[in-house]
């Protein structure tokens, strides 16, 4: 069992028992998070992150289609990373979608600039 699905049986595995386990949210658009989840590093591991936070898969597309390594490890947290201009058209465009939406995610020729899938 991988660890994504270990973390996800933990919390399932305590609201049978009757504890209270917090919605996962988003870390990058605060969004209540679906059926897929994945996880992502703040610091990437090869720039030495250790510590991992729950996405969309599509929020973990544009981060890495939108900035390096070497950019994700210089913001160092969340938070920035929201704020960042490259992301910020994204986040606005992704607001209003379902939990388990998915869309085509683009990458521009120069990173820093994230290309949004047609409106529809």
């Amino acid at each position: 069992m991988g660890r994504v699905r270990r973390k996800l049986a933990a919390q399932a595995s305590e609201r049978r028992a009757g504890g209270v386990v917090a919605p996962l949210i988003c870390a990058l658009c605060g969004r209540r998070l679906g059926a897929r989840v994945e996880w992502h590093h703040p610091v990437p591991k090869a720039e030495g992150g250790t510590t991992t936070v729950p996405v969309h898969p599509i929020c973990h597309r544009a981060i890495h289609a939108s900035l390096t390594n070497a950019e994700l490890a210089a913001l160092g947290d969340m938070a920035a990373l929201a704020a960042h201009p490259a992301l910020a058209s994204f986040l606005r465009w992704v607001a209003d979608k379902p939990p388990d939406f998915h869309a085509p995610t683009r990458r521009a020729k120069a990173r820093g600039m994230l290309i949004q899938p047609p409106r529809t």
